[in-house]
């Protein structure tokens, strides 16, 4: 939010606390045609139970996913990979959507300025790693498909490219700690705001770095997952083509079957990021080069819709993870085969009453069954 001793009358309110925050929770209102103040507005409320709601489920999902991850005693490289997925949306579960409820409720900024500056840069810092573990998980799958044979070094390559995405997500969110800062106005009242303003000499400065947060938080990834993804899909289409041993459902391995699933799995977590922030990201982007175009052509309640969808990502990997899983898949099935397993045992237990039954009734005529029986041998 963009708070300054000067008239400045935005539609949007301009935080910028994950890079850029579309953060339309208050309604700007009017003293004696002096500087706009933002006020606490329905939407915003809406907002805030919603987030809650979120956080509440993203919560209880991603802890049973790391409860259960952790407790399995063989830990795979790609169950190593869901941890650090679940990890870092538990950071966004824990970081980004109560600061963002809470500022939305008190409007202004309560906290002191260093807590201003490191919420600012853990909230970038929670986003970063989504995305850049999201990646990672993609560039796995690639690997783990163009290069069969190189699983013995998966676990050692997925560890080091882990390393690299959670240094890249607290390098690149150093910045925020020194650009953000408390902007204090006395006229037409007190209000202090956790802002950006005047750590940018110019506008194109100020543009420059979020088009950086962009490109780094969601375009370079967004590209990078289209390359891995499609470079599989060819390479597979390659294979059933040229090769009709391919057939991974008829393999005796079951390698490929458990490979063919991780790579679903890691698909639909990917969708799923690319659907949940587009929407978002596009907002953000109109907003930098055309503000003047989102006056009157953007509701504040759209905003709150956007964020709130692209917040709701946290909940859906667990999810997903819980319907791809080997054991959700082993537990599934875990029931069908006790299923089975009482079914038998009713049918045996019927035959073996009917058998004793014949066997009782039949005794006298034993010499006319060993006769038959030599005939059949015949």
């Amino acid at each position: 939010m963009n708070v300054s001793a000067h008239c400045d009358p935005p539609v949007i309110i301009y935080k910028q606390s994950d890079g850029f925050d579309l953060n339309a929770s208050c309604d700007w209102t009017s003293v004696d045609r002096g500087p706009l103040l933002p006020t606490f507005s329905t939407a915003a409320k809406v907002r805030v139970i919603v987030t809650f709601i979120l956080c509440g489920i993203s919560t209880l999902c991603n802890s049973a996913v790391l409860w259960a991850a952790n407790g399995h005693k063989r830990k795979s490289h790609v169950r190593v990979l869901i941890i650090n997925l679940t990890v870092a949306d538990l950071l966004v579960t824990f970081i980004v959507m109560p600061v963002d409820a809470v500022w939305n409720i008190t409007v202004q900024w309560l906290a002191s300025d260093l807590a201003c500056r490191f919420l600012m840069f853990l909230k970038l810092q929670a986003m970063y790693s989504c995305a850049f573990v999201t990646v990672v998980i993609s560039l796995d799958r690639q690997s783990a498909i163009l290069n069969p044979l190189s699983i013995s070094v998966a676990r050692k390559r997925s560890r080091v490219m882990l390393m690299v995405a959670w240094t890249m997500s607290t390098l690149f969110s150093i910045p925020q700690m020194f650009i953000f800062h408390n902007v204090t106005i006395t006229y037409p009242a007190n209000f202090t705001q956790c802002t950006t303003r005047g750590s940018f000499v110019t506008h194109w400065q100020e543009t420059a770095y979020n088009m950086f947060t962009f490109s780094c938080l969601f375009l370079l990834p967004l590209v990078i997952m289209i390359i891995c993804y499609t470079r599989i899909f060819i390479q597979m289409t390659k294979r059933s083509l040229f090769s009709n041993q391919l057939s991974l459902r008829c393999s005796k391995n079951n390698i490929p079957k458990a490979r063919m699933r991780t790579l679903k799995m890691s698909l639909v977590i990917v969708i799923c990021f690319i659907v949940c922030w587009t929407p978002y990201y596009l907002l953000g982007l109109w907003y930098w080069f055309f503000p003047d175009d989102l006056e009157g052509k953007v509701s504040h309640s759209l905003t709150h819709i956007l964020f709130i969808f692209g917040l709701f990502n946290a909940c859906l990997d667990p999810i997903i993870y819980g319907l791809f899983t080997i054991r959700f898949c082993k537990g599934l099935k875990g029931v069908s085969h006790r299923r089975a397993t009482d079914m038998s045992v009713k049918v045996t237990n019927t035959v073996v009453a009917e058998t004793l039954k014949c066997t009782a009734i039949t005794f006298p005529c034993k010499r006319g069954e060993a006769a038959g029986e030599k005939a059949q041998q015949v």
